[in-house]
């Protein structure tokens, strides 16, 4: 397995902290509010921000999140069709410059959410945490908007992007919904179920239609991990290695080994698998003499995860990528 870290497109002390833990693959999300350049569909902005990494020593390998405004195509807005063409712009230079993963998701209006970000776990750290009763029940600007909307409009996206991504060498992991609530202020939330997850693979049989298995998200949503990953198999193109505790509707975030799942086992069963690509930890507490400015992605809950990790890959003596 590859594992890798989720960097800025800037070099700052998490770079310099990955390459002392090990760590040579970077994942990177490059939309133009962090990067201060013209976001991925430019090919020369995209080769900078590779060309940082590698003079650092980091191959980017993927790419993740929106990478520029995704709420169009998701929506089925006007505009939508010019949208499209700059992803699949995004998708060949992505193939050009030999970066083969792309981790994505299809929340429309709002995205990732938590309800609150000062959760206290193990020796008084700080982690996120969501319960639905305090999300608003006011519609967003969006309306109502039902799945079987949603489902056309991924539909729509899917067909547009998959054999660009497949020419391309790019294979596309679908993240869940997180959280995974069947709907947020009116917007239905379409992978929030195995089922769901299942539906969207039968969509395309691709080899670029892939899944991130965000083993929190997929916890929640219901799936039974010794069940799910066998069935999933090489569809898993990404793994973000986390932990929570609850439901989708009351949970909060842990130390990753302080978790109710059996990490080492599915460290196994990702191995078993045949998965051998890249996996990252993910929504780490924040910790002692850290301020809470970044919930979920603090600097020293990641230092203890990164090893937690490869002390378990270790230990199983599962081969850890380094070229």
């Amino acid at each position: 397995m590859r594992v890798a870290e989720f960097l800025p497109a800037r070099p700052d002390l998490l770079w310099q902290l990955a390459a002392q833990m090990g760590v040579r693959y970077a994942i990177c999300k490059c939309a133009p509010e962090l990067t201060g350049m013209n976001p991925p569909w430019d090919i020369d902005a995209l080769r900078e921000i590779q060309r940082r990494f590698r003079d650092a020593g980091f191959t980017l390998y993927g790419l993740e999140g929106d990478q520029f405004d995704m709420q169009r195509i998701k929506l089925g807005r006007e505009g939508r069709d010019e949208d499209i063409v700059r992803y699949c712009r995004m998708l060949r230079n992505m193939g050009e410059l030999g970066i083969p993963l792309l981790c994505y998701n299809f929340m429309a209006g709002i995205g990732w959410h938590r309800s609150g970000c000062r959760f206290p776990t193990r020796g008084g750290a700080l982690t996120t945490c969501f319960h639905l009763t305090d999300v608003p029940d006011t519609l967003t600007a969006a309306g109502l908007v039902s799945a079987e909307r949603m489902w056309e409009h991924y539909a729509w996206f899917l067909e547009r992007v998959l054999p660009v991504a497949e020419e391309a060498g790019v294979r596309l992991g679908m993240h869940p919904d997180d959280p995974p609530v069947p709907s947020l202020r009116g917007i239905a939330r379409i992978l929030s179920s195995p089922e769901g997850v299942r539906r969207a693979l039968r969509l395309s049989g691709s080899s670029s239609h892939g899944v991130t298995y965000c083993q929190a998200n997929f916890k929640l949503l219901g799936a039974d991990h010794e069940a799910m990953i066998p069935e999933l198999g090489n569809r898993i193109v990404f793994v973000h290695f986390r932990d929570v505790e609850g439901t989708a509707e009351v949970f909060h975030e842990t130390f990753h080994d302080d978790g109710p799942t059996d990490m080492p086992r599915l460290i196994q069963l990702y191995h078993q698998a045949g998965f051998t690509g890249p996996i990252r930890v993910d929504h780490v507490p924040t910790m002692a003499g850290e301020a809470n400015d970044r919930p979920g992605y603090a600097v020293l809950g990641r230092l203890f995860a990164v090893g937690y990790l490869k002390g378990i890959l270790q230990t199983l003596n599962i081969p850890i990528e380094e070229h």
